[in-house]
């Protein structure tokens, strides 16, 4: 059966899960970094989501939906940076850090696969 959400697609749900981890995570940070660090990887993270979200929408043209996917791994490459950020300030712990990574890392070579082979993807026209 073809896939019918976005939702259902693994990347979907890594990202999400990620948006999520850092919201739980930020909670402990410092209230100096709200509207610096975790502001920003809040809203870096939930933007994987969201562009996800748009790209699926963008199938029928595949620029879009490849530009819309580009946005998404420039998101997600912004929320690996606040990852480190966050281990280096001393806010997350160093397996912390190498759990959120690493599933930051799955996520790029999803979404990397996605925009190399973006047709099995695609809205096929009707014939």
């Amino acid at each position: 059966m073809a896939v019918q959400s976005v939702k259902e697609l693994t990347v979907y749900k890594k990202a999400y899960q990620q948006a999520m981890d850092f919201f739980e995570i930020s909670k402990r940070f410092p209230p100096e970094e709200r509207y610096a660090m975790t502001s920003q990887g809040r809203r870096s993270s939930r933007s994987v989501c969201h562009n996800l979200r748009e790209a699926w929408a963008k199938r029928r043209y595949a620029p879009h939906f490849i530009s819309k996917l580009t946005d998404c791994d420039g998101e997600n490459s912004e929320t690996d940076t606040c990852w480190d950020f966050a281990h280096d300030c001393g806010y997350i712990s160093p397996e912390e850090h190498a759990t959120a990574t690493e599933l930051n890392h799955e996520i790029g070579k999803m979404l990397g696969s996605i925009i190399n082979h973006p047709d099995k993807f695609l809205i096929k026209p009707a014939p």
